[in-house]
């Protein structure tokens, strides 16, 4: 006895493990977009915050002086991480942007594979709802032909059993 296979659900999105990201699956792309997400959180905006804080703070209370008041070396970072930061960020979006289309072609595809199987389905139960149909008919048709079938036999059987009964009660024949 075969068991039966079960079903996949992720063969719909295996139709796309072949597409290569836009920017590739090497090590680059993958830490650029780590990197670029990394951005956002709360760790890092902690991190940039107290660095600059205690750049400033040194700076100013003149603990040291590598960066005087109007901060110009801590301007150039800004700008070099603003200038890294930038392209990382859409490296990102590109990245999420090319997974997300082809989820969603995947998604299609699987509604209308469901869609095809649904109507499958309504054909097969219109055509079992009518093969009922034909076999209550005749079920119906070879009930009537039984119930005919059984008066016959009832009334050749009490045509048989009236000629039977007059045959014992008739005279003997002389010859």
């Amino acid at each position: 006895m075969n068991s039966p296979k079960a079903p996949d659900h992720l063969r719909f999105h295996r139709a796309h493990a072949h597409l290569a990201s836009v920017f590739g699956n090497d090590r680059f792309a993958l830490r650029a977009e780590a990197f670029a997400r990394f951005f956002g959180t709360p760790l890092f905006l902690g991190a940039q915050t107290a660095i600059v804080l205690s750049w400033i703070a040194l700076n100013v209370a003149g603990i040291t002086q590598f960066d005087a008041y109007p901060f110009i070396l801590l301007n150039l970072a800004f700008s070099l991480q603003a200038a890294y930061a930038a392209p990382l960020i859409l490296l990102a979006q590109t990245r999420q942007a090319a997974r997300d289309k082809a989820h969603a072609e995947a998604d299609a595809q699987h509604r209308e594979a469901l869609a095809m199987a649904n109507e499958q389905r309504l054909d097969i139960a219109a055509h079992s709802s009518q093969l009922l149909l034909d076999l209550l008919q005749r079920n119906t048709e070879l009930t009537a032909r039984t119930a005919q079938l059984s008066e016959r036999i009832e009334s050749l059987t009490v045509e048989l059993h009236q000629r039977w009964v007059q045959a014992d009660q008739a005279p003997p024949s002389t010859t």
